[in-house]
């Protein structure tokens, strides 16, 4: 059953593919604040997606954190997504990323319920 409180953590170890100079959004061998962000709502995704119809997904609609600090290629990363208020078919999210016992990231983000098939054919 759908409902507030659902939790999820997703595991990152950085690898040279999610660094910033990798990705391009910097040029420093560190993780790339949108590898952060993309761990942060793989989190959002799997906190919900046993509760979800047969058919349902969640797309993600906005998201907006801080990075705060680097993390190096070899370093763990966890994200967690706590769904924290459901308006219909939205999703709003408490999302923060750790590495150890240090917030590198937190932010709200907003997923979007949505039928598969449905939503694949409007493209």
């Amino acid at each position: 059953m759908l409902k507030e409180g659902l939790t999820h953590t997703s595991v990152l170890t950085v690898r040279d593919s999610d660094t910033a100079l990798h990705v391009g959004s910097g040029d420093m061998p560190v993780l790339a604040t949108p590898a952060m962000l993309a761990l942060m709502e793989n989190a959002a995704m799997l906190a919900v997606a046993a509760e979800l119809e047969e058919g349902q997904t969640t797309v993600g609609g906005h998201i907006e954190s801080s990075h705060l600090q680097p993390s190096k290629v070899g370093t763990r990363v966890e994200a967690t997504a706590i769904l924290v208020r459901i308006e219909g078919r939205k999703l709003y999210y408490h999302i923060t990323a750790k590495m150890g016992d240090r917030v590198i990231g937190e932010g709200k983000h907003l997923r979007f319920m949505v039928d598969r098939a449905r939503f694949l054919s409007k493209l």
